[in-house]
């Protein structure tokens, strides 16, 4: 998929920012770190949980580096692109550990960097290594990265796959009114901005509701009618899938000559320069995944996570090059899928839902050519919000997970305050992963399912004797970054 998203240019482009980037880091070295996912899935957690704990010397005993004590520090300097965002650490460290409430989601590309000053485990390295390394870490919706695939579809491919798509039993009745609509608009017919706005306000209502907790969707391009950020009511936004395309190229002036020159600007102006400058740039990659809110809409759901996971993993550029390709060329070498939320289960599932992920991401890695490059998975929770203990019910002693649930969540009729803390029991995995993707006979409105969660406020931190908050509490945060950057540090 990778090779078919850029042009020569696009790629000479791409091969001077790596070589200038590549000098520069001869004198100070540097690794850019990915970090998506798509909406909810824990991406700013995630971010500003893993520099909390490195500045903050967290428990991290997976970390090898931290734990043999060879970290002399880590703090955060100015990042290197000026024109990227700021990734805003201490807004979201303060909601997270002074107000006890989630940050605001990704919704557009920020960055940040972080150094890391270290003594190397290796004599022979301490020699020739400065003991420093800079991570620039990238965070970007995944909406976006979905958008990827659309490089190599013509408007004709995206309008077909669309309308197959919006007619799937789980989301049918959810595109009923963009399917109605588009149903009577002929192509062929003279092109107008009315039609061209009302085909796409619908076809963005209809992927919204997709998003929803009760539908719990993941594959819903084009990303930006999802997060149109300063794009919202351009042109290049205005466009939508249409039906009973025929053969051949669309008669000049028609509605569907329109359709047809917006979408093609969208790929141009929106989806390939965002992979030119951001996604082409990266070293290593995260995959962040909620997959309990896809779990508590059951197997649709699943099977759709599963779709656009493969989508994803297909857009990245792996592999491992060599000391004069590298200079040119960047390759993601290490792409870690992290199922996130793990505090929401009892440990004794952590190894249902791994499996969970793995069966996610291995038919993706089978029809991507990931020839040379790593890739793991692992369940976690990049900050931890509840804590484990035990109920009896009747004979019975079922593992609990306690914390403070958000308002207005619900469960089993009850419905919280986001002010008590709680003990819940939300069921076990099955042993069988292909149950959580099986969807023959499953419909829509099905009953309550036997598994169900419920999100919960961050936790409320302990402090030392002497006032010092200690640092943010996690589920394997610590194997997840040796995995990532650990061979960095060795």
């Amino acid at each position: 998929m990778a090779s078919s998203l850029t042009s020569f240019t696009d790629e000479a482009r791409i091969a001077l920012d790596t070589l200038s980037g590549r000098a520069a880091g001869l004198f100070s070295p540097s690794m850019r770190l990915g970090v998506t996912g798509l909406s909810r899935a824990g991406k700013t957690v995630f971010i500003s949980a893993l520099v909390h704990n490195l500045i903050h010397g967290g428990r991290l005993p997976l970390f090898e580096a931290q734990k043999s004590g060879r970290i002399a520090r880590a703090f955060l300097e100015e990042q290197p692109d000026d024109a990227v965002p700021r990734f805003q650490y201490e807004d979201h460290v303060a909601a997270l550990v002074n107000e006890r409430v989630w940050p605001d989601s990704t919704r557009a590309i920020s960055e940040l960097r972080l150094t890391i000053e270290y003594e190397s485990a290796s004599g022979w390295n301490r020699l020739f290594s400065a003991g420093k390394l800079s991570v620039d870490i990238v965070d970007y919706p995944g909406e976006w990265l979905l958008d990827l695939p659309l490089l190599g579809k013509s408007f004709a491919d995206f309008s077909r796959e669309a309308v197959e798509l919006a007619a799937l039993p789980v989301r049918c009745d959810l595109s009923r009114a963009w399917r109605e609509l588009a149903s009577t608009i002929d192509p062929d017919a003279e092109a107008d901005e009315m039609t061209a706005r009302r085909l796409a306000e619908g076809f963005a209502a209809y992927l919204k509701a997709c998003k929803l907790d009760d539908r719990a969707l993941s594959t819903l391009p084009p990303g930006r009618f999802l997060m149109p950020g300063d794009l919202e009511g351009s042109p290049a936004l205005t466009f939508a899938p249409l039906m009973t395309l025929s053969q051949g190229r669309p008669r000049s002036g028609s509605l569907r000559a329109m359709m047809e020159r917006r979408y093609e600007a969208y790929k141009r102006h929106v989806v390939k320069p965002f992979f030119r400058e951001h996604i082409a740039r990266l070293d290593r990659q995260i995959v962040l995944i909620d997959t309990m809110q896809a779990l508590n809409a059951g197997p649709a759901a699943m099977a759709d996570l599963e779709r656009a996971v493969t989508e994803i993993l297909s857009c990245f550029r792996p592999g491992r090059g060599n000391f004069l390709t590298d200079f040119f060329s960047r390759r993601i070498d290490r792409i870690l899928v992290a199922a996130t939320k793990a505090d929401h289960l009892h440990h004794e599932s952590h190894d249902r839902l791994q499996a969970i992920v793995r069966r996610l991401t291995d038919r993706a890695v089978a029809r991507a050519n990931f020839s040379g490059a790593a890739v793991d998975v692992v369940a976690m929770a990049a900050v931890r919000s509840t804590r484990e203990g035990t109920v009896k019910r009747g004979r019975e002693t079922l593992p609990v997970i306690i914390g403070t649930p958000l308002k207005s969540e619900t469960i089993n009729g009850e419905t919280f305050d986001g002010k008590a803390e709680t003990a819940i029991f939300p069921g076990d995995l099955p042993e069988k992963v292909d149950a959580v993707f099986d969807v023959s006979g499953s419909q829509v409105d099905s009953a309550e399912p036997a598994i169900r969660f419920v999100r919960f406020r961050p936790p409320k931190l302990e402090r030392t004797a002497e006032g010092v908050t200690l640092s943010l509490p996690h589920i394997r945060l610590d194997r997840a970054l040796q995995f990532l950057i650990g061979d960095h540090l060795a």
